[in-house]
């Protein structure tokens, strides 16, 4: 397993911004946006690459992974 798939990726259509917006909770802040839902994607899977390799090239330890913890049956249970 590459270590990018550790860390849930989340797209999700925001009206306020009226655009998607991605972004990798646990992993860092912000993220990235656009129009399209599949290439804001593409994009947030590079970002979380990019984190990665931060981290490591600064020596810092990997924030725990987010991922494998259910995260989308725990909405559903939400709302």
């Amino acid at each position: 397993m590459i270590e990018s798939a550790r860390y849930v990726k989340v797209v999700e259509w925001s009206a306020e911004d009226n655009c998607y917006v991605g972004s990798s909770p646990g992993l860092f802040f912000g993220g990235c946006h656009g129009p399209d839902e599949q290439q804001v994607f593409v994009e947030l899977c590079q970002i979380v690459e990019e984190a990665i390799g931060l981290y490591h090239q600064e020596g810092r330890p990997l924030p725990p992974p987010t991922s494998g913890r259910d995260f989308a049956n725990r909405l559903v249970e939400v709302g």
